[in-house]
């Protein structure tokens, strides 16, 4: 289980990420809507182990440390992080990211038997610019999912390429429910479809705005991240500045 508490991330100003705590288990579909995009990509960071929190407590599986966490989970298409390039035709995005699965799982993975395997022969040859969205997301998670060892799926605003959520939540809540395969899959979004009734929650859902009533219980603070690190290479410049 992913478990988030009072995850924070300073800005030079504001929070670029304020308090948010949320939790996502296995065979699970966890919406978190967000106003802001560098929110969303922050708190996506943040929860796939990409970005060192200012402040809080993450842990999968009830191990804090952020290489379990990175290890486990796959953060998908990211905004000026890990988002295709648009000039990429759909064989070289796979080629690329084949390349990228750990050795011991890659074994012979090519990307035209892969693209027949996976039933993507039909876009083989097209720019990623000319997916329609429920094909880029298919896409994208089907890559991610060629490392084995991945339990926990972090997707950062799928709902920015289609206003229409019946173009990305079944492919999300297939991968949740999948009995051969269960995962926790975590979609940060700016909205919540209006007939959701699953799981949900809201980027800043932890912020006090007053001090509670005397008697009043308050959650403990949160046990810091152990070994977490940040890499600078996957983390946007606005995030980089706004971090520091």
């Amino acid at each position: 289980m992913l478990s988030a508490q009072q995850l924070q991330i300073d800005g030079r100003r504001n929070d670029l990420l304020p308090p948010t705590s949320l939790e996502a288990s296995r065979g699970e579909i966890l919406l978190v809507s967000g106003d802001g995009q560098d929110q969303r990509t922050a708190l996506a960071l943040a929860l796939s182990g990409r970005m060192k929190p200012s402040k809080g407590r993450l842990s999968w599986d009830n191990s804090v440390k952020i290489k379990k966490v990175r290890a486990a989970s796959a953060l998908i298409d990211a905004p000026g992080v890990n988002e295709p390039e648009q000039h990429l035709s759909v064989r070289d995005l796979v080629t690329e990211d084949l390349a990228l699965i750990p050795r011991r799982y890659r074994g012979a993975l090519l990307s035209t038997p892969w693209l027949k395997v996976n039933r993507f022969e039909d876009i083989a040859g097209l720019w990623i610019e000319q997916l329609p969205a429920d094909r880029r997301l298919e896409l994208l998670t089907a890559l991610a999912l060629a490392d084995p060892a991945l339990d926990l799926l972090v997707l950062d605003s799928p709902d920015r390429h289609s206003a229409d959520p019946a173009d990305w939540l079944p492919r999300l809540e297939q991968l949740a429910y999948d009995a051969g395969r269960p995962l926790a899959v975590v979609a940060v979004v700016s909205a919540l479809p209006d007939n959701w009734d699953g799981p949900a929650a809201v980027i800043g859902n932890s912020v006090q705005h007053a001090a509670p009533a005397e008697g009043t219980e308050t959650l403990e603070a949160a046990e810091p991240l152990e070994e977490a690190q940040e890499d600078p290479e996957e983390v946007p410049a606005i995030l980089q500045r706004t971090a520091k």
